[in-house]
């Protein structure tokens, strides 16, 4: 056996942390996953650079903060021109690829730094820039209207494509024109066979291409599932596993408070009308829409099934390190919201499983770790050099997990600084703070202490022990933001 392990980097697409059975939730079928967590490593409170899906993914790719690489909406590509994790394990041998959703370029939407190319020779040419040898790249599910890839020309083959196209672009809420689009709280399950569902395929595609590998250079493959983000379009099959369930509600149903102005304001408020419901999402309504997540995660997780016995039957198992993580979480009617982009636990906590070749004695790590420090311990499992920019910690280079005094997370100009105790959220140009929880008294995330004048103590240390230090050397800006322009992505 080689010295160098093959490393496998399974990344779900908007999968909150704690829904896994490994993770204690009572109803979710995920039996290959927590099968993971048996055999290694559970992290129990990673939280992303940035609860969005390019904020989070180019922080992923750089190893660096939003405030560096800039990408703090989904409107600028991650650049080209920044040290990857990926370049370090070429540089030690690595052949890189990746099969899915990578998100590290504009998808749609406003595109400020002006209009994006989209031919499949412009976009391989970007991701062999940002390392990869061998890009099998898609796109999420509301892309892939406009989008071609691998998995819409499957779908085309079988005579599948316009009917995938026209149910998902009545969901697609951010898609522009004057067609009568359905709010993101609808749920109903695409009509495909179960085997063509889009999380379904991409297991089937790493299958393929894990029985395909030749050669003995060492491996690493990014596999990036499209689910279980929105739309709730899980197959029909899979819902029904949760029909008769009684389905675990979010542990606060409490809307936060939308101060009177400033630019949280405008944020928050944005959010609640436009990307996270309304009031109208109801008690009802939420359950229905965890039913269609949980079934997304059921499909997932058999492709994570099918993929490790791909793995076993070609003699690749005891020599390949595995690794089960999302971009960023989803709030699933916590708060009665939709989505990610806020700064709650549930929006910036991801799942994190380990598993090292041959498997160990499983084990749970509690405590703050960023999600930068995957691809840190990606490298050092590679035995691959870092780079001088690079803030990852290999979360195994030491007896004990390295666990981090504070985390940060950044999208939109704002920014949350979360220690063990507290979190505070932050407008980073004027350092404004927005939010302020006591996690110990309210774990919930309900009462906001930012005007108590009794926590005036605490605002002040976090601004000025991590937030300043943070932000010292300023933060990158491509160019204006949504709010600044005034235009929205919906």
């Amino acid at each position: 056996m080689r010295s160098q392990p093959n490393i496998l980097l399974l990344m779900a697409d908007q999968h909150r942390a704690d829904i896994l059975g490994c993770a204690g939730d009572p109803v979710v079928r995920t039996p290959n996953i927590d099968r993971l967590a048996a055999e290694g490593l559970r992290f129990e409170d990673v939280h992303c650079q940035g609860p969005l899906c390019m904020p989070a993914r180019a922080s992923f790719l750089t190893e660096r903060y939003v405030r560096d690489h800039g990408v703090y909406e989904n409107a600028w590509d991650t650049p080209t021109d920044m040290p990857t994790f990926l370049h370090s394990l070429r540089a030690a041998g690595y052949h890189t690829a990746c099969i899915g959703k990578m998100h590290l370029w504009v998808h749609g939407g406003r595109a400020p730094g002006g209009q994006r190319t989209r031919d499949a020779r412009h976009r391989s040419e970007q991701m062999v820039a940002y390392g990869f040898d061998e890009p099998i790249e898609t796109v999420g599910k509301l892309a892939s209207v406009n989008i071609n890839t691998e998995y819409s020309d499957h779908l085309a083959a079988k005579g599948l494509l316009e009917t995938y196209r026209e149910f998902v672009r009545r969901r697609n809420y951010t898609a522009q024109g004057g067609e009568e689009r359905l709010p993101n709280s609808a749920t109903g399950s695409i009509p495909l066979p179960p085997e063509d569902y889009i999380d379904a395929w991409h297991g089937d595609r790493v299958v393929r291409w894990i029985d395909e590998r030749e050669g003995d250079q060492p491996w690493f493959l990014w596999v990036g599932f499209p689910g279980p983000h929105d739309p709730w379009d899980a197959p029909i099959e899979y819902v029904n596993l949760y029909r008769h369930v009684s389905m675990p509600m979010p542990k606060s149903l409490q809307r936060p408070q939308v101060p009177e102005f400033g630019p949280f304001r405008d944020f928050l408020q944005f959010f609640l009308w436009t990307h996270s419901s309304s009031a109208t999402l109801t008690d009802d309504r939420i359950e229905d829409i965890r039913r269609y997540y949980y079934a997304d995660i059921t499909v997932i997780d058999e492709a994570v099934g099918k993929i490790r016995q791909a793995l076993e039957r070609n003699g690749m198992l005891d020599n390949t390190w595995i690794i089960y993580t999302s971009d960023h979480g989803e709030m699933m009617g916590e708060h009665r919201m939709l989505m990610k982009m806020v700064f709650y636990d549930q929006a910036t906590r991801v799942p994190l499983i380990i598993r090292p070749p041959q498997g160990e004695s499983a084990k749970t790590i509690p405590g703050l770790i960023e999600h930068l420090d995957v691809p840190a311990t990606i490298r050092g499992v590679a035995g691959a050099d870092g780079h001088e920019t690079f803030e990852g910690q290999n979360l195994l280079g030491s007896e004990a997990p390295v666990i981090r005094p504070v985390v940060f997370s950044e999208n939109y100009g704002f920014a949350m600084v979360r220690t063990a105790s507290h979190k505070l959220v932050f407008h980073e140009d004027t350092l404004e703070p927005a939010q302020l929880f006591s996690l110990d008294d309210d774990p919930t995330e309900d009462v906001n202490l930012v005007h108590d004048g009794s926590a005036r103590g605490v605002l002040e240390e976090l601004l000025e022990t991590r937030v300043r230090p943070f932000l010292k050397g300023g933060r990158k800006k491509p160019g204006p933001g949504v709010f600044e322009t005034g235009r929205r992505t919906d």
